[in-house]
């Protein structure tokens, strides 16, 4: 089995290329580099069923794959409001992109959504059959409208040209090879915290997330591109339905460091959802897939993860 993964080099990239050759695939990693990093996937690239080609997607590329698994787009706020046109560009033409792809050459293709397609939800918690609450001219569109513009294409690729596809709606999703500086909750704290500083909560801290550890996300993943059933075609949301407000959150952090931690608080920025769970009924019924990674056990792993990071950070003064 041929498999492209694009996104490859970026943090649930690097770690579904890592489960899909210890599977037996042959991985083709195809990766811009912009949130990617070579580090992610150095370990890789002297296997015999590794290959990694620098490439953006929003540029035609032919290759001869079976399964196709669409992850390229930065994935933060702090990344997709760097350059939303960008961001628009790779949702958007990098999908058509992946989609010819797979029709030109008859691949299976999943695409990596998002729970952002339900914005800021007015329903609790999310099912799939949802439509959202978006703001379509907002700063955070270019990523929430741009992936909701992909899961049409989706859509409309299977019905027209019966193209055998997948959408996984991935909820937040935290561990070992995520960014400093990407501007998510789990890591912010936790780079935080290392150094020393006040942890950062935007608003009053009652908003909720729901953090998935990223190989429970990579099973629901690879088990989805690999089912067989009537409406696989249809969205799938794959995530921990635990949930935690962003106190708590801080407060776990603070356990696993084994110190109480000061917190700032600061405005809440534009269209920040105050709620957001996943219902994952569907992944259970169709995949027999739900997360088995506590909170408290992934947090130690990315807690140990930074730890090297901030420290060789300090050691050589960078910041």
């Amino acid at each position: 089995m041929r498999i492209l993964v694009t996104g490859g080099a970026g943090f649930i990239g690097s770690h579904l290329c890592e489960r899909l050759i210890a599977d037996g695939g042959e991985v083709i990693c195809l990766d811009n580099f912009f949130t990617g990093r070579k580090a992610n996937i150095e370990h890789l690239l002297t296997h015999p069923r590794f290959e990694l080609v620098r490439h953006d997607v929003t540029e035609p590329i032919l290759l001869e794959v079976d399964q196709i698994y669409n992850l390229a787009c930065p994935a933060s706020p702090v990344h997709y409001q760097y350059n939303p046109i960008k961001t628009v560009k790779t949702n958007v033409m990098g999908t058509i992109n992946m989609l010819g792809l797979a029709k030109r050459v008859k691949a299976r293709i999943l695409q990596a959504s998002t729970s952002e397609v339900y914005g800021d939800p007015i329903q609790h918690p999310q099912v799939e059959s949802y439509w959202g609450n978006v703001n379509p001219i907002g700063l955070r569109s270019c990523y929430d409208e741009g992936k909701r513009v992909a899961e049409t294409l989706m859509m409309d690729y299977h019905r027209q040209s019966s193209v055998d596809t997948r959408i996984v709606r991935i909820f937040n999703t935290y561990g070992t090879r995520m960014l400093e500086n990407d501007g998510r909750v789990v890591s912010n704290f936790i780079v935080q915290a290392l150094r020393g500083e006040k942890l950062t909560i935007y608003g009053d801290g009652t908003q909720t997330r729901s953090f998935c550890y990223v190989s429970d996300l990579v099973e629901g993943l690879v088990r989805l591109m690999n089912t067989e059933a009537d409406d696989i075609h249809l969205p799938v949301n794959i995530g921990n339905p635990g949930e935690f407000t962003m106190k708590e959150l801080a407060e776990k952090i603070g356990e696993t460091l084994g110190r109480k931690l000061e917190i700032e608080y600061l405005p809440l920025p534009q269209d920040d959802p105050k709620q957001r769970q996943p219902n994952i009924e569907r992944a259970k019924k169709l995949l027999g897939w739900e997360p088995k990674v506590p909170l408290a056990e992934g947090l130690k792993k990315t807690v140990e993860y930074f730890g090297k990071s901030v420290n060789a950070d300090a050691a050589s003064g960078n910041r």
